[in-house]
């Protein structure tokens, strides 16, 4: 409230003012450095767990980073994007997807990340993507295929230990059971997500954009 306000709302009964106190002023903004900003960003990630149904099967899309590693396409939350075209942007980049993402996180669960001498806990935001096609991603030198819901299971127990491992099958479990779930009511569950199409752009950077079915 501005002091002029309150010196009009403190008047007495005769016209006189009662003493009023100095607004006590709010410390300022700590500066933030870039650097601290940068850990911020790196605190969450998405992750797009792409799928397929072949044959009454499900099987899921896996890429393979340049560790060796299997793991879904995943990457930083991206400023001026939903966390959905922020995913639908990595499994276009990492493994070259268009499909239907939804617009809500099915799950969350935590990536450990080395640096250096410790493993950083990042919370990633997992989406459900339905490929519609592939094509060639842009990012080189990435392996991508796909698997059966057991054999993605294992592929992601690799090199992993055994907590993180148990807690990316659950990923995959959960994955399975909305999907059979929408199976069962006669829908898939791109009657209830938004539509995720990837452009390019200037410098020829991947863009997500959405439309509503």
């Amino acid at each position: 409230m501005h002091s002029a306000a309150v010196r009009a709302g403190m008047k007495n009964t005769v016209g006189q003012l009662l003493p009023v106190r100095q607004p006590i002023l709010q410390p300022a903004t700590k500066f933030q450095r870039i650097a601290h900003l940068r850990r911020l960003k790196e605190c969450e990630k998405v992750a797009a767990v792409c799928y397929r149904i072949r044959r009454n099967t499900i099987e899921f899309l896996l890429v393979q980073t340049r560790s060796g590693r299997w793991t879904f396409p995943k990457g930083s939350v991206e400023p001026g994007l939903t966390h959905a075209q922020a995913a639908a942007l990595e499994a276009f980049e990492e493994a070259g997807v268009h499909g239907r993402m939804e617009e809500a996180s099915f799950t969350r669960y935590v990536h450990h990340k080395e640096r250096n001498s410790s493993v950083a806990q990042i919370t990633v935001s997992a989406h459900l993507c339905e490929v519609s096609r592939l094509e060639p991603p842009p990012e080189p030198g990435r392996n991508r295929t796909w698997f059966s819901v057991d054999n993605a299971k294992e592929k992601l127990r690799e090199d992993r230990n055994p907590d993180h491992a148990a807690e990316l099958a659950r990923v995959v479990n959960r994955a399975v059971a909305r999907i059979q779930r929408a199976q069962a009511s006669g829908k898939t569950p791109g009657d209830a997500v938004q539509k995720v199409a990837v452009i390019d752009g200037f410098h020829n950077t991947a863009r997500a954009v959405s439309e509503r079915p």
